[in-house]
């Protein structure tokens, strides 16, 4: 047994799709995010004992749950799945918003049972564990939630099936804000309006605003970036899920924002912008149009996480 007897772990929030990448780009913000604490206990098995934040929705059943899911499929490929290791899941992602909450439960529940038993997987070998946690929750393969969630920064997903990702350091000077109306929407039902077809002249776009992001991001160009930030294949069908979207949008681009558009399926906003003030201004003129129908809605203003998932305290020793 590891002499480490308790770990605490916080997961972030993430930002997926970032317009034009979807299913193939995403990044992690400073919070909101999820908390999960893992302790040794000498019955053998894995247990979830107390969940918070959840209003009761998600079950205790490890099988049945995305952190337990995930920890399961970590013990199992090591095995290990006598150690007897009891859970705590405190969920301060809200569900449906956009922001990775499965994700972010996936990747705590992983990270955390690693780091309890020695660490014997890095982060990166950590991904397909989380990525079966998520997926137990929504049945969908794509890690633009959950690769930025567990490394931090902006990741680009190659290829979801080998999952074969690359991380990029965001620019020094790039920050986000976040708006999160307070209505949710189904990852389901944020896929079945998608286009089955694509034009080819919407595809070509779409192929030339993420390479162009792409090169903004690693050139610190941020002209370039606010060049590609255009979304033409899932914003036009998702936008009419989120109340006064374009009226958000136009606020945020007034702003300063570089670019804006749709938070993963929604129905949490993003927009990148150059510099903290500006992010703080974006994030308020984008609230003032949400709080004007009237809809309740939360701002996070962040850099770019370039850590993601991390041991919070000091771990318990015994």
């Amino acid at each position: 047994m590891s002499s480490t007897s308790e770990i605490r772990v916080f997961a972030p929030a993430t930002v997926a799709n970032v317009a034009c990448g979807y299913d193939v780009l995403g990044f992690a913000i400073d919070s909101p995010g999820d908390e999960i604490v893992v302790r040794h206990a000498e019955k053998p098995g894995l247990r979830i004992t107390q969940i918070t934040g959840d209003n009761g929705m998600l079950p205790k059943d490890p099988s049945q749950n995305t952190a337990g899911v995930a920890a399961l499929d970590l013990l199992r490929h090591l095995g290990m799945t006598d150690r007897g290791i009891e859970m705590e899941i405190h969920k301060k992602l809200p569900f449906g918003s956009g922001l990775g909450s499965s994700a972010a439960s996936a990747v705590a529940g992983a990270f955390a049972v690693n780091k309890l038993i020695g660490e014997p997987l890095s982060k990166q070998q950590l991904l397909p564990f989380a990525m079966t946690g998520e997926a137990s929750a929504d049945g969908a393969w794509h890690a633009d939630n959950v690769a930025p969630c567990l490394l931090g920064g902006i990741v680009f997903i190659r290829s979801n099936e080998e999952l074969d990702v690359a991380q990029l350091q965001a620019p020094a000077n790039l920050w986000c804000a976040v708006v999160h109306p307070d209505i949710e929407i189904l990852t389901r039902i944020a896929r079945e309006i998608l286009p089955k077809e694509i034009p080819l002249i919407n595809a070509t776009q779409q192929i030339g605003n993420l390479g162009g992001l792409l090169c903004g991001i690693i050139q610190e160009d941020y002209g370039l970036i606010s060049r590609s930030i255009h979304d033409v294949i899932a914003e036009p069908r998702r936008q009419k899920l989120i109340p006064n979207f374009y009226k958000a949008k136009r606020a945020a681009l007034a702003a300063g924002a570089l670019g804006f558009s749709i938070s993963g399926a929604g129905p949490s906003v993003f927009a990148l912008c150059e510099g903290e003030e500006t992010a703080h201004k974006v994030a308020e003129a984008v609230s003032k149009i949400f709080l004007s129908i009237p809809l309740n809605c939360q701002a996070y203003v962040s850099r770019i996480n370039p850590h993601g998932v991390h041991v919070i305290g000091e771990p318990s020793k015994s």
